[in-house]
């Protein structure tokens, strides 16, 4: 496998990344969902809803928070997490930028 040259992109191009990369997986959209829904949610109340176990729900959870997606605290034995807001908005910002960038032209190059 080779080994990634993220360092020759800027640091924008490697943010949107990281956040693509965290938000490309259906179990991880749903968490969010779940977070989204409520203001905070330990994570067995996010078992209870969504069907995956609980090691799996962890592992995505784990991904989200390395992302700054959400953020986690320790409350006796269970962790309580919710979305990291500022992260969030922006987020939002990039992808909007990103997104509203048109290709050159109006039609498609294979058209």
């Amino acid at each position: 496998m080779g080994t990634s040259k993220s360092e020759l992109f800027t640091a924008g191009e490697n943010e949107l990344a990281k956040y693509a990369k965290a938000l490309a997986h259906p179990a991880r959209i749903a968490i969010l969902k779940v977070l989204l829904k409520r203001n905070q949610c330990v994570c067995g109340e996010i078992v209870e809803e969504l069907p995956l176990a609980q090691s799996t729900i962890s592992q995505h959870l784990k991904e989200l928070k390395a992302a700054d997606l959400i953020i986690g605290e320790v409350e006796g034995p269970a962790v309580c997490y919710c979305i990291n807001k500022n992260v969030w908005i922006k987020i939002g910002k990039t992808l909007s930028a990103f997104l509203g960038t048109s290709p050159e032209g109006s039609k498609n190059c294979c058209s």
